[in-house]
C-alpha cells in the first residue's frame, strides 16, 4: 500500500491483480485498485475531479480526466473517510498509475490538489 498526504488530506492506495483475457486479439491484463481519501484537516472539503496517468512497460501513456470518482463528489467532513474501488487495463503485465484530485475547501471556498503517489501494478507471475 502507498499512502500521502496533501494539505490534511490523506491517500492511501492498494493494488490487485485481477487477471488476464482477450480483446481484440490482443493479451490485456486487468487491475482494480482500491482509494481510501481520508479527511485529517480541520475544513470538510469536496472531491470535484481527477487526473491520471497510467503507464505501462510498453511506454504506452493514457490520461484520464473526468468529474468525481465513479460517478460520486463526495463531500468530507474533519475526520471521514470515503473509499471507492475501480480498474484499468494494461497492454503489458505491470505498470503505474498516478495523479491527482481536484478539490475545493468549504471553509476559504479555495480549490486545490491531493497529489495520489505512484502506485506499482505489476502480475504476480511477472516478478522475479
Amino acid at each position: 500500500m502507498v499512502t500521502q498526504i496533501t494539505r490534511g488530506i490523506k491517500i492511501s492506495v492498494l493494488t490487485t491483480f485481477e487477471g488476464t483475457y482477450f480483446k481484440n486479439h490482443k493479451m490485456h491484463f486487468a487491475f482494480s485498485y482500491h482509494i481510501s481519501i481520508e479527511n485529517h484537516s480541520k475544513d470538510s472539503v469536496q472531491l470535484l475531479a481527477r487526473h491520471w496517468e497510467i503507464f505501462d512497460a510498453l511506454n504506452d501513456i493514457e490520461v484520464v480526466d473526468g468529474e468525481g470518482v465513479i460517478g460520486k463528489k463526495p463531500v468530507l467532513k474533519p475526520g471521514e473517510t470515503h473509499t471507492y474501488s475501480s480498474g484499468c487495463l494494461l497492454c503489458s503485465p505491470f505498470g503505474t498509475m498516478q495523479g491527482h484530485f481536484n478539490m475545493i475547501n468549504f471553509t476559504s471556498t479555495r480549490a486545490f490538489k491531493v497529489i495520489v503517489p505512484a502506485f506499482r501494478l505489476s502480475a504476480p507471475f511477472a516478478l522475479n
